[in-house]
């Protein structure tokens, strides 16, 4: 069966984490092409991995329709305010569309989170993580991306900009730190260095937007399955993805306790720290690719 994947048209972290669902739906056995738009896709027998913004008119409805199995990303109709005021934080599309998508037995909703209360409207709502992509991360070994403590990652504006402050709360917490400390924020890293930063680094920060931290959702970021599938260590502010699926992963809820926690590992023997990472890049690999969210999605119900 071919599975269509609406073709990247902008850098950034989509582009990425479609990547690796092309990755893991090719792993799972389908083969995998993109499309431009809905409406160029000709076949009889065809599956469908898309997001409810690019249904746009009464012809994608139908291209839509016809999917043997189409997986649609359903966005929030009631997310609370401040965040659901902006567009990015609520569904496009009108309640009449909303219906007939609701009405296609062939159409498979899903979402990032484990809880989906905000989406008022849908039918059932199945949860997808984002995961790592173990076909295009690999465990390389080079010493000149070896740093103590470190970052990657966009500054990731989703309409209110509160990361950044977030970032520069935490973050600056490693401004005098006599450790070897690398963040990368915005500094439009090839995928080759983003690997190898990570793979070769000891401790891999992460944090995460206001509105994950204040609603707990369980939508984490791609970064939590990066850092934990190439460095195997990761501290991260709290949400509320992390310590449901790794209650034994230790989170900072203040920029100390970040610190705090990256001097506690930075100061284990060797082969306690290697242990750490080796359970955790197992538990990633085992659990946490895309390939096995492709796997699951195969599963989805509409009951």
């Amino acid at each position: 069966m071919k599975l269509y994947l609406k073709r990247p048209v902008i850098q950034g972290a989509w582009m990425w984490i479609q990547e690796g669902y092309r990755s893991g739906w090719e792993q799972a056995g389908l083969d995998v092409a993109y499309y431009d738009n809905l409406s160029d896709i000709k076949e009889i027998e065809f599956d469908l991995m898309i997001r409810e913004w690019d249904i746009k008119s009464p012809e994608d409805l139908e291209v839509l329709s016809r999917a043997h199995r189409a997986y649609l990303f359903a966005q929030a109709t009631t997310f609370p305010l401040p965040w659901g005021a902006h567009p990015n934080f609520q569904s496009s599309l009108t309640d009449e569309v909303r219906e007939s998508i609701n009405q296609m037995p062939n159409v498979y909703l899903w979402s990032f989170g484990d809880a989906f209360g905000y989406h008022e409207g849908w039918k059932k709502i199945n949860s997808l993580h984002l995961a790592f992509d173990s076909v295009a991360y690999k465990q390389i070994e080079d010493s000149r991306y070896a740093y103590d403590i470190c970052y990657v990652g966009g500054r990731a504006n989703n309409g209110f900009d509160e990361k950044y402050k977030i970032m520069l709360s935490y973050f600056g917490k490693f401004r005098d730190s006599k450790r070897k400390v690398g963040i990368f924020v915005d500094k439009k890293l090839s995928h080759e260095q983003e690997n190898l930063l990570l793979c070769n680094s000891t401790v891999c920060l992460n944090v995460h937007d206001n509105y994950q931290k204040t609603l707990g959702l369980t939508d984490t970021n791609e970064r939590t399955f990066k850092s934990l599938g190439c460095s195997g260590i990761l501290v991260s502010d709290r949400e509320g993805f992390i310590p449901k699926h790794f209650p034994d992963l230790p989170v900072a809820d203040t920029p100390q306790d970040m610190v705090d926690l990256t001097e506690y590992y930075l100061s284990m023997p060797p082969r306690q720290l290697s242990d750490i990472k080796e359970t955790y890049r197992n538990i990633i690999l085992k659990e946490h690719t895309y390939t096995a969210r492709a796997e699951k999605a195969l599963t989805f119900e509409n009951t």
